[in-house]
Parts: C-alpha cells; structure tokens; sequence
C-alpha cells in the first residue's frame, strides 16, 4: 500500500472489524494473537492458508463473537511511534495530510479539526492521541482545545490580565491556557 500503512486503513474503516495480518515479517505474530487478531499470515502464504484465515472469520461471524479490540489494537501498534503523516475520510474520499501542512489541531467534542494550509477536516480522534502521537519538538498542546505546530507561531500577546494568546502567522489567534503558558515559554526559549 504505496500511501497508507495497514494500521491507517484500519483506523478508516467503520464497526470492528475482525483482523488477518499479513506481512513478510513474524516479529509481530506474538502480539497480533495477545491482542486477538483472527490470523497471521506470513508471506508468502498459500491459497489454501489464506482460506483457512477466512474461514476462521466466518466461524467468528457465524458464532456472533464480535471483535471490539480495534482501538487496543491500534493503540498497540502505534505505541512509541511518531506520526508522520494523518490520515481522514470524508465522505468517499480519503486524505493524506502531511504534518508540514498541518497548523493547528483544535478539539471538537470527540473529534479534531485539522487546520491545514489547504483547509481543515474533521477527524473521530482525541486531542490526547495527537498530544502523545506527534513530534513534541515541532507541535505543542497550548490549551485543552489546542495543539499548534510551533514554527507557525508568529508571536504571543497578553490577551487579559493573566491570560495570553498566540498569533499564527496566518493571523489565526489561539488562546494559551495558564497550566501551558509556562511550558510553552519555554519550547520557545523565552
């Protein structure tokens, strides 16, 4: 899959699915089984191996066991891993969002806007998933409902008596939240 990985399909795809990895490589197979995957095929696989994974499925489906471990599983897998890239669906279309065209995450409830230089999306994610997943030395929580790319900051600016905000240099103002003015002086070295 040139532009997606397994795991962003996965966090694509609606409902629980039931999982079959398959990959050239075994040193995942442990943990694909401790987290409930269906099967694990190690390529190259046969026809008759790849049947055997599918009817495996079946026999879930048809027993009505459902597998509600997808967010465990990807949880797992991107565990100590960066993002480098953020991947939405909207409506039939999928896009991939390079973090260079990424300024700023804002909290929507249970979902995320991505404000991008090319527009924003609404993403099914937490704030504390980008707040663990993206680059802590090029992306900063600010306030509970933010998370900006720090080379976007243009400036901060007193915005009550003890309160503050960042500008962007597209002119979009942010405000910083008490607990987070601190840290954010000092990833600027202010």
């Amino acid at each position: 899959m040139p532009k997606l990985t397994g795991l962003e399909l996965l966090e694509l795809v609606e409902g629980n699915p039931h999982i079959i990895f398959t990959t050239a490589y075994d040193e995942y197979a442990i943990n694909a089984f401790d987290l409930n995957a269906v099967d694990y095929l190690l390529k190259p696989f046969s026809k008759e191996r790849f049947d055997k994974a599918l009817d495996k499925v079946f026999q879930k489906i048809g027993s009505g066991k459902s597998s509600d471990n997808v967010n465990q599983l990807k949880s797992h897998i991107l565990e100590g891993k960066v993002l480098d890239k953020i991947v939405v669906k909207s409506n039939n279309n999928i896009h991939v969002i390079p973090l260079d065209e990424v300024l700023f995450i804002e909290s929507e409830d249970d979902y995320v806007m991505i404000h991008t230089t090319k527009g924003k999306h609404l993403k099914h994610q937490t704030m504390k998933f980008y707040e663990e997943n993206l680059d802590a030395s090029k992306f900063i929580r600010i306030h509970r409902s933010y998370i900006v790319k720090i080379s976007e900051i243009n400036k901060i600016e007193k915005y009550g008596k003890d309160t503050y905000q960042v500008v962007l240099k597209n002119g979009t103002d942010l405000k910083v939240s008490r607990s987070r003015y601190q840290e954010l002086k000092t990833m600027l070295g202010i």
